[in-house]
């Protein structure tokens, strides 16, 4: 296995606690929705799959930060998770907290990390 990084954004394209950037992931052969946010200084990326169900946490395209910009919500079902870790914090997401994509940010770019298998 190799890791190879693509670029998602801009630096400058995700602000502190504001509206996420949307993007999509290869997962299983499709392409599966995933934003990446900021938070307390640091970019965290997740698949935009409730942990309920799979439905996409923003309730307009690119929010995912509740009223208090503190936790990332559901819009469906009002579930709510740490930003800095995705983890379940409440609601119905029963414990299943969202799934991290490995993310860095260097030069003013934010990355994707992925491993490929060259085989």
């Amino acid at each position: 296995m190799a890791v190879q990084v693509r670029v998602i954004c801009s630096s400058e394209d995700v602000v502190e606690s504001g509206p996420g950037y949307r993007f999509s992931v290869d997962r299983y052969g499709r392409e599966t929705p995933a934003f990446v946010i900021r938070f307390r200084g640091k970019v965290h990326a997740y698949l935009n799959e409730c942990g309920h169900v799979p439905a996409q946490l923003d309730w307009q395209r690119g929010e995912f930060f509740d009223d208090s910009k503190l936790y990332l919500i559901c819009s469906v079902h009002g579930a709510l998770y740490a930003p800095e870790t995705g983890r379940c914090l409440g609601g119905r997401c029963q414990g299943i907290g969202l799934k991290p994509l490995p993310v860095k940010e260097t030069d003013g770019q934010i990355f994707l990390e992925y491993e490929t298998d060259n085989g």
